[in-house]
């Protein structure tokens, strides 16, 4: 087999229908355009998003788009319950955190309290609920909060 003998397959590819072309030739009269009415004239394109004059969806639609807070800082969470279930005690950083695949992102680490701790933690992250943090020195453990 070769490039140049590759054809289609039989009936795959048809010929356009030339419409407008008289009766016979099976596009006639309406020439596929139904029997008057506004898509039926000439010039009938109508813009993009036009709804029949009622006012279109891009009109209905407020205005300004709300508020994005441009200060907004977004924290990968760890939760205490997967700290209990996944190391042993001991110290624990953002560096040890992520050797551990707690973390897997590089953005800042929030600590929060879902779950409980039994094990002695001294853990250093970037930010901590009261809760966490209360939960984690009730078990014996510290949170250090580093300020980047």
């Amino acid at each position: 087999m070769n490039l140049h003998t590759l054809s289609s397959a039989k009936g795959s590819r048809r010929n356009r229908k030339r419409i407008a072309r008289g009766n016979s030739a099976g596009g006639g009269t309406t020439a596929g355009r139904g029997t008057k009415g506004q898509a039926a004239r000439a010039g009938k394109g109508r813009r993009f998003g036009f709804e029949g004059g009622q006012t279109p969806l891009v009109r209905r639609q407020p205005k300004l788009g709300g508020f994005t807070n441009p200060t907004r800082k977004e924290y990968e969470v760890v939760n205490i319950s997967l700290l209990e279930e996944k190391l042993p005690a001991g110290s624990y950083d953002q560096v040890a955190l992520r050797k551990a695949r707690l973390i897997r992102s590089k953005k800042p680490i929030k600590l929060l309290a879902d779950g409980e701790v039994q094990k002695k933690f001294a853990l250093t992250v970037d930010a901590a609920s009261k809760k966490a943090t209360e939960v984690v020195s009730k078990a014996g453990g510290t949170v250090t909060i580093a300020h980047v």
